[in-house]
């Protein structure tokens, strides 16, 4: 990997087995990234997938070099890292593009600062510094450090 800011794509669950694999819950929606072949970094170490499948909204990874029960168990808790795509989607919204934004309502006026985002079944949410949440669903654009959202009707009363 090159050293450029990762990102972090997934985390490590439950061993799988006896023979290395782990369960993996990932956090991006590339399925790619956990395809045989590619590369992720798992603390200071990168790891190269030798297998994987897709199971109840995880996947059971093998990785080269963890070969048994008690390698896998000790990934067990580690977040699963990898660089950012070299060409996002259109209109792809990044985790880490949005922290530190400043989000407004299409009038302009000052909402808050996101300074996390929380997973939700429905629709992640922007954590605000005042610890508003406002759901993804609304934000219309994000640009040059500020997220535009279009809320409805007393989503700050609440």
């Amino acid at each position: 990997m090159t050293g450029r800011a990762r990102l972090e794509v997934g985390r490590i669950g439950r061993a799988h087995g006896l023979r290395g694999e782990v369960s993996v819950t990932p956090v991006s929606n590339v399925v790619e990234r956990f395809l045989p072949g590619s590369r992720l970094s798992i603390g200071d170490r990168e790891y190269l997938i030798v297998s994987s499948r897709a199971q109840q909204g995880r996947f059971v990874v093998r990785f080269a070099g963890v070969d048994d029960r008690t390698a896998a168990e000790a990934l067990r808790g580690r977040l699963v890292e990898a660089e950012p795509l070299p060409n996002p989607p259109d209109g792809a919204l990044w985790v880490h593009e949005l922290i530190g934004s400043e989000v407004r309502d299409r009038a302009g006026s000052r909402l808050g600062r996101v300074v996390s985002v929380q997973a939700n079944p429905a629709h992640d949410l922007l954590v605000l510094d005042d610890g508003a949440l406002v759901p993804m669903v609304f934000v219309v654009s994000s640009d040059a450090g500020v997220v535009v959202i279009d809320a409805p009707p007393g989503l700050f009363e609440l």
